[in-house]
């Protein structure tokens, strides 16, 4: 049975579906996209809700076995298809999973921390045909600036956020 990857109809912060396609396109599992249209909150309602109690996108459904949240969704597709694709998972050391892990938390907290604001005062707004909040833009932008000059300089000093592997 092909995987059902249900997404979001637009892309934002809390549409991470893109992510996990581009996880099974890199891993080369085949996958159904099931798009839910949240514009109109199909991610809220009860059939949606059987799948992610949150009302959150995306989710996986592997043969009845759902799973939600981006990042566990990507580990499953890297771990159970190991052996197709590249790993994506850094080598056998302690040491190189424990970047891998500090890198995720990285990206949770500092970097989609700073982009989900923009998003709620600009785009999103502007979907509901709401004034975009420009002072809350500016301010967001400026702590996404601090934060992508403390990536340059991790990468400064190696090829990746996790390491050189």
């Amino acid at each position: 049975m092909v995987l059902k990857l249900y997404s979001s109809l637009f892309f934002g912060p809390g549409g991470h579906a893109g992510v996990v396609a581009l996880v099974l396109a890199e891993k080369q599992v085949p996958f159904e996209d099931i798009p839910v249209n949240a514009e109109v909150y199909k991610h809220k309602d009860a059939e949606h809700l059987e799948r992610q109690p949150f009302g959150q996108i995306p989710v996986l459904d592997d043969n009845g076995f759902i799973l939600y949240e981006t990042r566990a969704i990507c580990r499953y597709i890297v771990e159970k298809y190991s052996e197709k694709g590249p790993s994506l998972l850094p080598g056998p050391s302690f040491e190189e999973r424990a970047l891998f892990e500090q890198a995720i938390s990285v990206e949770i907290i500092n970097f989609q921390g700073a982009v989900v604001p923009i998003f709620v005062a600009s785009l999103k707004k502007k979907r509901r045909g709401l004034a975009m909040d420009v002072a809350a833009v500016e301010a967001g932008v400026e702590i996404l600036v601090q934060r992508l000059e403390v990536y340059e300089k991790i990468l400064s000093r190696q090829k990746f956020v996790a390491g050189d592997e």
